[in-house]
């Protein structure tokens, strides 16, 4: 019998990954802070509840995709803890801080439920086609139990203790940052020399070069399709917890560094919404080049 599955959180990714569960057979219950957003969700065959309590005393796995660790800590203390039980398995996929998925842990685990942290790598992309990059982190059993979940959302790993998961989004997240950034100055010098910037891509592809980011994030830049995908906003967000972890490990991390500041700049010119991809813009902007 397949468990009862709670989704607190239906934006830009949850939304897929709700219909990813739904498609599945799982029954779903469903709340997110506008309402309006679970309404897909509803329409499809999810079950809308007036709380993150109410959804939670309904399911034997909740799960939160929400944008922040606040938000996370607020679901939790406004509700989710109070369902909690020693049935129930908790499991945040946001991408927060490793000290905050430490603490969200301790709370649950104080409730008697089992707890992971287990963001996702893959984007808007990846939920829909059930190809998400799982990463998780906590209980050993409550990963063994929701397996057969992860699997419909894409391919879990498991990593370590609590946090871990939140610590290896944040690789990913560097080095998606990073790679975003490469792409961007390759097809910014390939166009200001007079090159192709469609062909090179399609010359490199296959070599060394070859990755995710220059498959689909280098079509997006030659296409000047930035419907996101990831905000630039998150990428932002993630790589500052980065910085702050290599901080009070005492690493200098240069290339870190220099893309946090590239989409710092990003942002405050005002493409906080557009794809991560839409790096490509700053790097236009410092040139001085219009297209």
């Amino acid at each position: 019998m397949k468990l009862k599955c709670a989704l607190i959180g239906t934006g830009l990714m949850g939304t897929p990954m709700g219909m990813r569960l739904l498609d599945h057979g799982y029954q779903l219950f469903v709340w997110n802070r506008t309402p309006e957003k679970c309404q897909p969700l509803i329409d499809a065959g999810a079950l809308w509840c007036d709380s993150p309590y109410v959804a939670s005393t309904q399911a034997d796995v909740i799960m939160t995709m929400l944008s922040h660790a606040h938000a996370v800590s607020e679901v939790l203390e406004k509700g989710i803890l109070q369902a909690l039980n020693a049935k129930k398995i908790f499991i945040d996929m946001s991408s927060i801080p490793p000290q905050n998925a430490k603490q969200h842990a301790a709370w649950c685990h104080d409730q008697g439920a089992l707890v992971l942290d287990a963001p996702v790598s893959g984007g808007v992309v990846g939920a829909e086609q059930g190809t998400l990059a799982i990463m998780a982190g906590g209980d050993r059993s409550a990963f063994d139990q929701a397996l057969a979940i992860f699997t419909v959302l894409g391919r879990a790993t498991y990593i370590g203790e609590a946090g871990a998961g939140a610590l290896a989004k944040l690789a990913n997240q560097m080095i998606v940052g990073i790679s975003i950034a490469a792409v961007a100055e390759a097809m910014t010098l390939m166009a200001q020399t007079g090159a192709n910037p469609r062909a090179v891509r399609e010359a490199i592809r296959g070599g060394f070069a070859e990755s995710r980011i220059l498959e689909l994030h280098g079509q997006r830049m030659i296409e000047r399709s930035f419907i996101p995908g990831a905000h630039a906003s998150t990428q932002l967000k993630d790589l500052n917890t980065a910085l702050s972890v290599a901080q009070e490990v005492h690493v200098d991390l240069p290339l870190l560094n220099k893309t946090r500041d590239l989409f710092a700049t990003m942002v405050e010119n005002g493409f906080a919404d557009l794809d991560h991809s839409a790096l490509i813009l700053e790097i236009e902007r410092l040139n001085h080049i219009l297209r």
